[in-house]
């Protein structure tokens, strides 16, 4: 296991925010970060207060949300 911080997947929220799914590594163990970046001044994307920091054993209990939530939108 990588003990550094690991961008896995960003996608556009809209113009001025992203969406970043990471691992992130917090005094030695790992965790699965979902979090909202917002465009600074800068031009720089931020992380913003909004997002949720899972363990991840908590994966399959994710992964079953996100398949219930799809299987909504195929109704």
């Amino acid at each position: 296991m990588s003990k550094e911080n690991q961008l896995i997947h960003s996608f556009p929220k809209n113009t001025l925010e992203e969406i970043r799914v990471s691992v992130n590594v917090f005094r030695g163990r790992q965790y699965i970060d979902i979090r909202t970046f917002y465009k600074g001044d800068d031009g720089e994307y931020h992380p913003s207060k909004k997002g949720v920091t899972l363990s991840p054993e908590l994966l399959p209990d994710l992964e079953e949300a996100v398949r219930k939530l799809a299987e909504t939108f195929e109704e």
